[in-house]
């Protein structure tokens, strides 16, 4: 849903870790038996909004941003895999796991020298290049290879009754 505090709410194709247990300060070598799994995400984004604040919180925090799914999968390790974004059936973003900036393994390590993670919690892990816009109408597929396709549609805020 594009909120009304919004003028440009962007879509940003993700893979998300799913952590399986209770970890802290956990080494980067076994990172994936901490996991339950993987899943694909749409880290919703009021640009204009993260701009203003200069942080993520607001932005990345209205009801219904950060789409999860389609279902937690595992038994392989995620770190080179395809991974595209479309937009009413056009390709906005493409590339590969192993493209990202930081791997799977040093961000759920990174994170739990900072935090406990619990089972449950996500980490999210980046996206490629091609982010954009969203529009009322519009149909988002988050596809990861192996994983899935994640599918939302947007819709315009209602506008309150006073």
């Amino acid at each position: 849903m594009l909120p009304r505090e919004s003028a440009r709410v962007d879509y940003e194709g993700e893979l998300a870790l799913v952590v399986g247990r209770r970890i802290k300060g956990w080494p980067q070598e076994r990172w994936l038996e901490a996991l339950a799994g993987f899943c694909c995400a749409n880290d919703v984004t009021a640009r204009d909004l993260q701009k203003k604040d200069g942080q993520f919180a607001r932005a990345k925090s209205f009801d219904t941003f950060c789409p999860i799914g389609p279902a937690i999968v595992s038994g392989f390790d995620p770190s080179d895999l395809a991974i595209e974004t479309r937009v009413n059936g056009e390709v906005r973003q493409s590339s590969r796991t192993s493209s990202m900036v930081f791997s799977p393994a040093f961000l759920l390590a990174y994170v739990s020298r900072m935090m406990t993670l619990l089972p449950g919690d996500l980490i999210l892990t980046g996206t490629p290049a091609g982010v954009g816009s969203l529009s009322p109408g519009d149909r988002v597929e988050v596809e990861i290879e192996r994983i899935g396709v994640l599918v939302n549609g947007v819709v315009a805020e209602a506008r309150r009754a006073v």
